[in-house]
């Protein structure tokens, strides 16, 4: 199969290359880059130097659908919503990586991202990107919306016990501690060396757009409202998001019951392993060990003096929150093996 890349230069399309060039079902076919076009993907991604000879091209939707049977689109968010709709018309499969089709009720983005959605009729015919929520509908889906990163650590911490209905649907907070890769490849203020170096900073400790996904998907796992507060850190790592999410029970839960719980949820997802050991320094999910793969660490603590039950999840940002996530919806869509491309384990020490 033929792929393409529509906003292959940054951070995630350097990703998707990295992965897809070692996919052994599909062919790069279009590195698309407004910014740099002409140039060899080796200058802006130094690791694929010897592995290609594809050259950065300008957009052109004629040229892509010629060339390619489905399309990464890893633009900016409200990009997308802009382009894709001429895209879709032509019955190319779509992953998209940006936000703009996420969330399903087109009135969210103007609370959520300040501007109004170009195409909200695309918005219900659009899949929201995580196998192990939406596995079945990705597998007969001609547009992926891949989750956000953090919305994915913190969907994939929570999802089996707010399933269960064992804590309060109202009263659960997301911390999370994102790596500077995050930010994407755009330097500014905050993402310069002198500035970004050993910091833990609080950047957004209300209001995170990603609030709404999370709100949205586990509020369709039980068919009800879910309320988030959600804080956001930036810390001094380049990739890497851990997850510490507070719930609170209404009967008595004992860890037990959360292996028993999480075990059955995710019983057969290749990704997703579960982290909570006795003895070492990596008792609990750490980001460091899951640099460079798709896994998503979960684990958990019970704090049985105020019935609170803390989840914590870690993933690479740029692999399960963004590119491994869209190889592995692609896999499932195109009926490959689930796992092909993205077999890499983490290195260690990193």
């Amino acid at each position: 199969m033929n792929v393409g890349i529509y906003g292959a230069s940054g951070y995630v399309g350097g990703e998707l290359l990295r992965l897809l060039l070692q996919h052994p079902q599909v062919t790069v076919t279009a590195a698309i880059s407004v910014t740099y076009a002409g140039e060899y993907v080796h200058r802006l991604n130094p690791n694929l130097r010897g592995q290609t000879d594809i050259i950065f091209e300008k957009p052109n939707i004629g040229n892509i659908t010629e060339k390619c049977d489905l399309l990464f689109t890893a633009t900016p968010h409200g990009v997308s919503s802009t382009l894709i709709s001429q895209i879709y018309e032509t019955g190319i499969k779509i992953i998209d990586l940006s936000a703009d089709f996420r969330l399903k009720n087109s009135d969210d983005y103007p609370s959520w991202y300040g501007w109004a959605h170009k195409s909200p009729e695309l918005l219900q015919k659009a899949v929201y990107g995580l196998p192990e929520l939406h596995r079945q509908e990705i597998r007969n889906a001609d547009l992926i919306a891949c989750p956000g990163c953090m919305a994915a650590g913190a969907i994939l911490a929570l999802a089996p016990i707010v399933r269960s209905g064992k804590i309060e649907k109202d009263r659960i907070i997301v911390d999370v501690k994102v790596g500077s890769s995050g930010a994407g490849a755009k330097p500014s203020r905050s993402s310069h060396h002198s500035e970004h170096y050993s910091t833990v900073r609080p950047y957004k400790p209300v209001g995170h757009r990603h609030t709404a996904e999370i709100e949205q998907e586990l509020g369709l796992l039980i068919d009800d409202e879910i309320s988030i507060s959600m804080s956001a850190h930036a810390v001094n790592i380049v990739r890497g998001i851990l997850t510490t999410c507070h719930t609170f029970t209404t009967d008595v839960v004992k860890i037990s019951d959360l292996w028993r719980l999480y075990r059955g949820f995710y019983k057969d997802e290749p990704f997703i392993r579960l982290v909570r050991d006795r003895k070492g320094i990596f008792r609990y999910p750490d980001p460091k060990v899951v640099a460079g793969t798709n896994y998503c660490d979960v684990g958990f603590e019970i704090d049985d003096r105020v019935k609170r039950v803390v989840l914590l999840s870690a993933i690479d940002n740029l692999m399960k929150g963004a590119a491994g996530t869209a190889v592995q919806d692609m896999n499932i869509l195109m009926g490959y093996d689930e796992q092909e491309g993205l077999r890499s384990l983490g290195l260690h020490p990193v």
